[in-house]
């Protein structure tokens, strides 16, 4: 069998470049989706004090090692993990979303609030396209971000070092360093 972190890298290429992706690497996405969605479903389920228990669930759904002080409360849900790339200190909150197909990457010591949504993948408007293709593009947080509760962040958006997304926030566009955004869309409010 191949292995799945491998087969798809043309697809996260592609979707790298934002153009759409089509064919065999949905086999192989779809084989990991069922695989971590087992995997998050026992991790979910495990009492909260067993630590040990949920290292080892995170490090098959991350692909290889917990990073130093890394911190995840479940309920915790991704598609694929293995292109969830994240630094030593981060925290992430409960209930918290990974699509990761195109990757995510979070740097050291960024902070998630609860029920925060990343989502790196998505359909062409045109209905005629939206089960032929996907769209995506990788998301970038830069070191010391925080990620304010319930908020969502669109594909290809990069975040900067220091800066806040509100709670609630939708960001669709890249986030300056040291800058708080806010709202439905994300606006700077201010800079520092």
């Amino acid at each position: 069998m191949t292995d799945e972190r491998f087969l798809p890298i043309h697809d996260q290429e592609l979707l790298a470049r934002g153009e759409r992706v089509l064919g065999a690497g949905f086999r192989a996405m779809h084989e990991r989706v069922l695989r971590v969605t087992e995997l998050t479903s026992r991790l979910n389920v495990l009492p909260f004090d067993d630590e040990a228990g949920r290292t080892a669930l995170l490090e098959q759904i991350l692909g290889g090692p917990v990073p130093a002080g890394v911190t995840i409360y479940p309920p915790f849900y991704t598609d694929h993990g293995l292109r969830l790339d994240l630094a030593e200190r981060v925290f992430v909150n409960q209930g918290c979303t990974f699509l990761d197909y195109a990757g995510i990457r979070l740097g050291e010591g960024v902070m998630v609030g609860p029920k925060a949504t990343f989502i790196t993948m998505g359909h062409p408007v045109d209905p005629a396209e939206r089960r032929r293709f996907l769209t995506g593009a990788p998301i970038d947080v830069a070191e010391n971000v925080w990620i304010g509760a319930g908020a969502t962040i669109l594909p290809g958006v990069s975040i900067g070092r220091d800066a806040v997304v509100a709670a609630g926030a939708v960001v669709a566009d890249d986030v300056p360093a040291a800058t708080l955004v806010a709202g439905p869309k994300g606006s700077v409010l201010r800079s520092w």
